[in-house]
């Protein structure tokens, strides 16, 4: 099969990297699945929501995030200004409960469950 064969489009995002991102049964390789202790493998999951708390905070400086895992489960914590509460939390609670879905769907693609504390 061909790139105009397979309709790929150059800097399709959901395209993947290269041929060696498959395992020998065609399914996608997953190095280090099974040492999945939420640590380490919840990069991802920490990084967004540390890119969108300092995205909207005043006080970026002020953002930290922990993890505690248990398993593959992991929980998030945030911690930002006194001042950023409102910000991060949102009208009715409406933009933390937006930042928990983008957190676990990032959560869904490291195979973990996760949820987000936001610490007064």
């Amino acid at each position: 099969m061909t790139d105009a064969d397979s309709g790929y489009v150059d800097g399709d995002i959901n395209q993947l990297d290269g041929p060696d991102d498959f395992d020998d049964d065609g399914n996608l390789d997953d190095e280090g699945a099974d040492a999945r202790d939420g640590g380490a493998e919840a990069a991802i999951s920490t990084a967004v929501l540390q890119h969108i708390a300092t995205s909207l905070a005043e006080d970026p400086g002020a953002v930290s995030v922990t993890t505690e895992a248990r398993g593959q489960r992991v929980t998030l914590s945030l911690n930002v200004a006194q001042q950023d509460m409102g910000r991060v939390i949102g009208r009715r609670g409406r933009t933390a409960q937006a930042i928990r879905a983008l957190v676990a769907a990032a959560g869904a693609r490291e195979g973990l469950t996760t949820s987000v504390d936001i610490v007064d």
